[in-house]
């Protein structure tokens, strides 16, 4: 069970790589799970808004995920990211990691032992990150309206659901960590966008702070994983409103940040 006693708090963290981190306490075997979302310290971890004839970009991309990883605890290289397309599709890590071969198109991942490190990249959209006690699987989701409405979050709590014995279906143990996102008060949209939106996840409705149309991400991605009876925890950081991480809508085109799940202790490949 790698939840081991419960987890601890999430926790804001002052400067470094990370805007946000939790670390959870160590099952009987001494495994861990953490989860974490980068800051624009960490450098923009997307190769994707890179130019094709942009060798140098690349390296600067591949410098900082090497870093994160370095922060981390796990090998360079090892990181399971995905080529995302705004779908609702959820794939199992293969072993390969960001060293050895570009990412599957999708838009969800797994570790069905949790012993792969996730990444999931975003500028506004939702980074979500799961960790089931019951079977030390992981998974992480990119969850922007699209993706919400297309039921990335169920699929990827089935895909969890699925790697439990027969006899242990559900999601009793299973917990959701949602993390920095545009919030309802800045994500505008067209008034046809939020109705239908709001016609699919009620919880996404929303008003900006200055009067026009909105959504609610994470209020809409926590509706959904409750649904679905999994223990939810929100961060409270707006990504239109904090400069500590990238936003699209802010500054396009300057990078994306990662939403990160990973293991330490016995089995994997922990460093310090």
């Amino acid at each position: 069970m790698i939840l081991g006693e419960g987890p601890v708090g999430t926790q804001p963290v002052p400067s470094g790589p990370f805007v946000h981190r939790a670390d959870l306490r160590p099952d009987s075997r001494g495994r861990a799970a953490h989860v974490a979302w980068t800051s624009v310290d960490a450098g923009s971890l997307a190769l994707h808004i890179l130019g094709t004839d942009d060798p140098s970009g690349r390296r600067a991309v591949e410098r900082s995920r090497a870093a994160v990883e370095g922060a981390m605890g796990v090998a360079r290289g090892s990181t399971f990211y995905l080529d995302q397309v705004h779908s609702a599709d959820v794939v199992t890590a293969d072993g390969i990691g960001w060293g050895g071969a570009e990412g599957p198109v999708a838009d969800a991942s797994v570790s069905p032992d949790g012993e792969q490190p996730l990444a999931v990249l975003v500028a506004d959209c939702l980074p979500i990150l799961l960790v089931d006690g019951l079977t030390g699987a992981t998974a992480a989701a990119h969850a922007g309206r699209r993706g919400l409405l297309d039921g990335v979050l169920e699929n990827t709590v089935d895909a969890l659901e699925a790697l439990r014995p027969a006899g242990a279906r559900g999601t009793f143990g299973m917990k959701a960590w949602i993390g920095p996102g545009a919030c309802g008060r800045c994500y505008e949209v067209p008034e046809e966008m939020r109705a239908e939106a709001a016609a699919r996840i009620p919880e996404l409705h929303s008003t900006t702070s200055w009067g026009t149309p909105a959504l609610n991400l994470p209020a809409g991605a926590q509706a959904v994983l409750r649904s679905r009876g999994v223990a939810v925890e929100r961060i409270d950081v707006c990504t239109l409103e904090d400069e500590r991480v990238f936003s699209h809508r802010r500054d396009p085109g300057r990078g994306r940040f990662a939403g990160l799940v990973w293991t330490t202790g016995a089995g994997t490949d922990e460093r310090g």
